[in-house]
C-alpha cells in the first residue's frame, strides 16, 4: 500500500513548500524512502493525482466546527460548506471570520471540533499566529475538487483516500510538549536538533514498533534531512506517514462510526 504524509502550508514556496513523505506498507514494514517538497498549488495537486491509489493523511483541518456552520447557515453537509467556501476568495474567507467572531464573547469566538478537544488541537477558525483556518481554505476544497474519498467527511469510490492527521500528538507522546522546531532561524537550537534525533530514534525502536504493529525503516538521507531540517517540516512528514500507517491498520481508520462527519475527525 503506498502511503503519504503531508506537512502542509497555506502558502507554499521555496522557503516553505509543502512537505510529502511517501512509504510502501508490506506486512509488517513500514518503508519511507521517497521525499517530495512543492513550492505551488498545482504542482502538489498533479503528483496527488498522477497515483491512481494511495491513503494520505494530512496535516490541516479537513472540517470546521458545527457550531460554525450552523451559525452562518453554509449547509448541511461537509461538500455543500466546503464547496461554498471554495468558490470564496482568501480575504473573504478571512473577513468572513474575522466578522463572526465580533461581538461574541471571549471564548466564543474560535470554536472547536469535538476531535479537537479529544487531541488539543487547535480552533481550525484560527487564522493568525499558526492559521490552520487558511490551510482548511486551501487544503480542504482541493480535496473535494479532485474527487478524492475523505474520510469520514466525504467518503467516495475513489481508490484516493484521504484522512486528517496531528503530527504532534506523537511528538508529544515521545518528547512531551517539548518544542523541536521553529521556522524562525533566531529561535532554532541544538536542543532542539536533538529532539528531533531522539523523535527518529524512538520511532525507529522496538518499542514503538510493537505498540503500533510495523517495523519503520528510513532512508538514511532521509533520515538526516528530518534531523537537520530545524523547520521540522520534513520530521513531521514522516511522522505524518507514520501515523497514516497505523490508521490504515484499524478498523474503519480508526475513526468512531458515530463521529461528527460535519465536523471530520483527526485519526491519531
Amino acid at each position: 500500500m503506498k502511503i503519504y504524509g503531508i506537512d502542509f502550508t497555506s502558502a507554499p514556496s521555496k522557503n516553505k513548500p509543502i512537505a510529502c513523505a511517501e512509504a510502501w506498507l508490506e506486512s509488517d514494514i513500514l518503508h519511507i524512502l521517497k521525499f517530495y517538497r512543492f513550492t505551488n498549488f498545482p504542482s502538489f495537486m498533479d503528483f496527488l493525482t498522477r497515483s491512481p491509489v494511495w491513503i494520505a493523511g494530512v496535516d490541516f483541518p479537513l472540517g470546521q466546527p458545527r457550531k460554525l456552520i450552523e451559525n452562518l447557515q453554509w449547509g448541511n453537509t461537509w461538500a455543500d460548506y466546503v464547496d461554498r467556501i471554495g468558490q470564496m476568495s482568501k480575504q473573504e474567507f478571512v473577513e468572513t471570520l474575522n466578522q463572526y467572531r465580533q461581538g461574541r464573547a471571549v471564548g466564543d469566538r474560535e470554536h472547536l471540533r469535538h476531535t479537537d478537544r479529544g487531541t488539543g488541537a487547535i480552533s481550525p477558525m484560527k487564522i493568525y499566529g499558526v492559521p490552520v483556518g487558511k490551510m482548511f481554505f486551501e487544503g480542504a476544497p482541493r480535496m473535494l475538487a479532485a474527487g478524492f474519498s475523505i474520510l469520514p467527511c466525504h467518503p467516495t469510490n475513489d481508490a484516493r483516500i484521504v484522512i486528517e492527521i496531528y503530527p504532534s500528538l506523537m511528538s508529544r507522546s515521545i518528547i512531551g510538549k517539548q518544542s523541536y522546531k521553529s521556522d524562525d532561524k533566531r529561535k532554532q537550537t541544538n536542543e532542539m536538533q536533538l529532539l528531533r534525533q531522539e523523535i527518529i530514534n524512538q520511532v525507529r525502536s522496538p518499542i514503538f514498533n510493537s505498540k503500533y504493529g510495523f517495523v519503520v525503516e528510513i532512508a538514511q538521507q532521509l533520515t538526516c534531512e528530518c534531523v537537520s531540517d530545524a523547520s521540522g517540516d520534513t520530521l513531521d512528514a514522516v511522522i505524518a506517514t507514520i501515523q497514516c500507517a497505523s490508521a490504515s491498520k484499524q478498523p474503519n481508520y480508526g475513526i468512531p462510526e458515530n463521529c461528527d462527519r460535519l465536523e471530520g475527525w483527526i485519526c491519531a
